[in-house]
């Protein structure tokens, strides 16, 4: 395979919008098992994991103030460090108290217990979550409890300790008033006669004694301020919301999630997936023009097949033609690509055209041909037509004593009175290749079309080709040509042969009969990958075989 080949096999097919709905529905198996998945894990999740309840206690905190009916100054409401009480409210003294009253263990509370603080409030969101709502509640409300008795203790401490300091200075401050006292004289002079020693000595005993008056002043307002931090102002009460109660919305959200997630892996898939996505993609890498495109039978009826293989047909006739002593063999790389029906479909169309059709094929596929054979004789009664009298066979005339390709006028031919007969009837050496009692070889001569109603069945061959296991091939009448179907390697040498590849991926010998033969490849959209088309192209290439072209086929995707 040449630079320009490889890099037309590597590119791909750029997605459209129409794809982001397409991709999905073709690949709706990935699809339905991500959202299949996602949404039993979310039933699995309800039905067997247990409900589990979260009560929620609100705490309004306040600063400590020496007079709690006297509005605080401004930035008063900015006096409490939220950061530091919410470390409190999930620190040990809080955590250890609350375990010993709920009777559990410190690191299950711990778990269990958070707190959220609102931006720009003095609030405390106490939050405990149980399996039971009964124990949320109690959680909640105690961890808030506990809160509130921990910070006042702490409070406590702290006044405790600014008192005796207050205590210690004012002892201090005394003890110096009493020293000065000491030093003044015994005997009261008159205030002129008041030595400035003396002065000094009682400004200094006044002083200390307005000092003493300020200290103990702070301290009545230390010892007077209310310790309280806070109060709570919703308590923690039923009914409290549990991780079920919205269980609906979790189906509906897990169905809709997991369909939207589908839809991503579908997309994933399909970008890894280098698969044939265009007749145009096909043409870069096979090489050769495209010949048609046939509709998978089992997404628009055998009919839409058939209609297809026919405008197929136009394109092969010229070939046949052009070289009527060569085999054309349908090649495909898989036993997937709709390989059986393009052929099976071909046959009949150049059947119907007045060929002389000999399809030859594996006998693993011979009943599905059979099916496409009998129906396109249902839907295109025979025409008249001339027999050959060796090889075995009818030939290619469209009509009555026609000239066709070593056609002789029709004779040997027996007429049968009363209805229509059968192959089984007429043909005994046909009979055991037949399994379809629909299945008839009538020929309707002029006479019959002009009123009469006997028709003709052409007579065993004198020499008819066997298959393989020793059956005579069925033979078809289709308009004004022949169909014979027999086991491939075993073809009589007879009309345009017409040969059903096996897999080129595990049998050779549809690579090695297109060496003598003319190739033409079956491609199947959303199911043939690049490196398969490319790797039969190159096989071809290897062995000298000759590519007529290529036939896109509908494909269901993968």
């Amino acid at each position: 395979m040449d630079v320009t080949d490889s890099v037309a096999a590597s590119r791909q097919r750029v997605v459209g919008f129409a794809d982001v709905v397409r991709i999905p529905l073709r690949r709706w198996r990935i699809a339905a098992t991500v959202a299949g998945v996602i949404t039993v894990a979310t039933f699995a999740y309800l039905l067997f994991f247990p409900a589990t309840y979260r009560a929620t206690t609100v705490v309004v905190l306040r600063p400590v103030v020496t007079d709690p009916f006297t509005l605080p100054s401004s930035g008063a409401d900015r006096a409490i460090n939220m950061t530091a009480e919410n470390g409190i409210a999930l620190g040990n003294d809080v955590i250890d108290s609350t375990a010993r009253i709920l009777n559990r263990d410190p690191e299950d509370v711990r778990e269990a217990l958070s707190t959220e603080v609102p931006t720009g409030g003095q609030v405390l969101r106490f939050q405990y979550t149980s399996d039971a709502e009964r124990s949320a509640i109690t959680g909640a409300n105690t961890a808030a409890e506990t809160y509130l008795r921990v910070r006042e203790d702490i409070y406590k401490q702290q006044r405790a300790a600014l008192i005796l300091s207050y205590d210690n200075t004012i002892k201090s401050v005394t003890a110096q008033r009493l020293a000065a006292q000491k030093e003044l004289p015994s005997n009261r002079a008159s205030a002129d006669s008041v030595s400035p020693r003396t002065q000094a000595m009682l400004d200094q005993v006044s002083a200390l004694n307005d000092q003493i008056a300020q200290l103990a002043n702070a301290r009545a307002k230390v010892i007077s301020a209310d310790l309280s931090p806070g109060s709570i102002t919703a308590a923690a009460r039923a009914p409290v919301p549990s991780s079920h109660d919205a269980a609906v919305l979790y189906v509906i959200a897990a169905v809709l999630g997991g369909l939207l997630l589908g839809a991503v892996a579908a997309h994933a898939r399909e970008a890894l997936d280098r698969r044939v996505r265009s007749i145009d993609q096909a043409a870069d890498i096979v090489g050769v023009p495209a010949l048609g495109v046939v509709r998978a039978a089992g997404r628009h009826g055998e009919s839409a097949a058939a209609a297809d293989a026919r405008y197929v047909s136009l394109a092969v006739l010229k070939w046949i033609d052009r070289h009527p002593d060569r085999a054309l063999v349908v090649l495909s790389g898989r036993d997937d690509e709709g390989r059986t029906t393009v052929t099976g479909n071909l046959a009949v169309a150049l059947a119907e055209a007045g060929q002389d059709v000999t399809l030859s094929a594996p006998a693993d596929v011979h009943e599905e041909l059979k099916r496409i054979l009998f129906a396109a004789q249902k839907r295109t009664p025979p025409r008249p037509r001339t027999l050959a009298p060796s090889g075995g066979g009818l030939n290619g005339s469209a009509s009555a004593g026609g000239p066709g390709r070593g056609g002789v006028p029709l004779s040997g031919v027996t007429r049968l009175q009363g209805s229509p007969m059968r192959v089984a009837d007429a043909l005994p050496e046909v009979k055991a290749t037949s399994n379809d009692p629909e299945a008839t070889l009538i020929m309707e001569t002029s006479a019959s079309r002009a009123g009469s109603s006997a028709p003709l069945v052409a007579p065993p061959p004198a020499r008819p080709a066997v298959d393989l296991d020793g059956r005579a091939p069925l033979v078809v009448l289709l308009g004004g040509g022949v169909v014979r179907l027999c086991t491939l390697g075993e073809e009589p040498e007879t009309g345009v042969v017409v040969v059903d590849a096996p897999p080129s991926d595990t049998d050779e010998r549809g690579v090695r009969v297109a060496q003598a033969g003319v190739a033409v490849l079956v491609v199947a959209r959303d199911r043939t990958r690049n490196a398969e088309l490319s790797r039969l192209v190159d096989r071809l290439r290897s062995a000298g075989a000759q590519t007529v072209g290529f036939v896109l086929t509908g494909g269901r995707g993968a």
